[in-house]
């Protein structure tokens, strides 16, 4: 499989997962919930969305969708580290630089753990 090929894919994915994930924190905080629950709510609602595009498109092989119970179960263990890191890292801005910071903090964050992501999901999850 083309490096190239995934990682455009991925980079797509993971642009329509950030905007609805970003969405939903931005809501749900405006609307007085606190960052770590509202960051928790935007992943949450991206999630599954990321795992069926990815396996369907970004990783399939020949045709061949990679989804599946197995590469659930080690998606949702690789999203929870990720998702605590990511909601740790969102919660500091919240409390440091306030809530509006946090924000814009949040693509950054989730910007920089798709790298990561995108590594781990393509050697651990959708080999």
């Amino acid at each position: 499989m083309s490096l190239l090929r995934q990682g455009s894919s991925y980079l797509v994915v993971g642009l329509v997962q950030l905007v609805g994930d970003w969405a939903v924190f931005v809501a749900a905080t405006a609307l007085g919930m606190p960052a770590a629950p509202g960051n928790l709510l935007g992943r949450v609602s991206g999630m599954l969305l990321g795992f069926w595009l990815n396996g369907r498109y970004t990783f399939a092989r020949d045709g061949e969708h990679r989804l599946g119970w197995p590469r659930f179960v080690r998606f949702l263990l690789l999203w929870a580290v990720l998702t605590a890191i990511s909601t740790l890292l969102v919660t500091l801005a919240a409390e440091h630089l306030g809530l509006r910071y946090a924000w814009l903090a949040k693509p950054l964050v989730e910007g920089a753990l798709a790298g990561l992501s995108f590594l781990l999901m393509r050697t651990l999850i959708f080999r």
